[in-house]
């Protein structure tokens, strides 16, 4: 494969997500507090969440590893940024949420596993075998640096939310509260804005076709989400803040 051939589909698998979009909007993705089982058989939400996030990391390192381009420290830099994402994200986080007796129905694993190689297999195999040979003045440069800030910007506030999220509940208690604290005294979503912000800063870092496609997609998949857990908390709570927006602060 030629790196013409590996842009030609990701732009294509871009404009799959471009296309997508609208009906995203329309259609509640049916897990989490959203779940229901109109959409088929349905298994433990942990396992489902380990099935469905742990292959992104699988595949982007099967594909950058069985690549012929030497590999930098930058190219293993970046690859590291991507497994640690999703080793926090498949085996960690999974064993933090307080999901026992929730389900997720088997397409949305399913649907997600094909997601997560698409992805891992873009940019795997441009880190692996044509984008990777980056020198180690790549680290001082000024878009590593941004790149950096903002995806530390991102990972910071998507683990904080996450904190303020997993703290709500005391041992022994059920059911949802109003969450405080952090980006969530502006937005209902501040978890997804930062993964969006985090994956952009990741696009910055490698200057690709490939990761510029995971942060497009990351934006179309996240912000329904954002969406429907903003309406949601509406409709569930009568006095939820009412200047709070759902993804951009002030904005959205």
């Amino acid at each position: 494969m030629t790196l013409e051939t590996l842009n030609i589909i990701t732009l294509a698998w871009i404009g799959v997500g471009i296309v997508s979009f609208p009906f995203l909007l329309k259609v509640t993705a049916p897990y989490g507090r959203h779940a229901t089982e109109k959409w088929g058989p349905m298994i433990s939400n942990r396992l489902g969440w380990i099935l469905q996030e742990a292959p992104s990391m699988i595949f982007l390192s099967i594909f950058f590893f069985i690549g012929d381009l030497p590999k930098s420290h930058v190219s293993y830099f970046l690859w590291g940024l991507w497994v640690a994402h999703y080793i926090y994200r498949s085996l960690i986080f999974p064993f933090r949420t307080k999901t026992t007796g929730k389900k997720i129905p088997v397409l949305i694993v399913c649907s997600a596993i094909g997601f997560n190689f698409m992805n891992g297999f873009t940019n795997g195999s441009y880190l692996g075998s044509f984008g990777g040979n980056y020198d180690d003045s790549y680290f001082t440069s000024a878009q590593f640096i941004v790149g950096m800030i903002v995806f530390a910007t991102g990972v910071f506030i998507n683990h904080q939310s996450d904190n303020i999220l997993l703290a709500l509940r005391k041992p022994g208690e059920t059911g949802y509260k109003i969450p405080t604290g952090g980006l969530f005294k502006y937005i209902s979503a501040p978890n997804l804005f930062g993964e969006m912000i985090e994956w952009t800063g990741y696009a910055i870092l490698v200057w690709s076709l490939p990761a510029l496609g995971f942060a497009v997609w990351t934006i179309v998949n996240l912000t329904p989400r954002a969406l429907d857990h903003h309406k949601w908390y509406q409709e569930k709570f009568a006095d939820y803040p009412k200047k709070r927006k759902a993804l951009i602060p002030f904005i959205l």
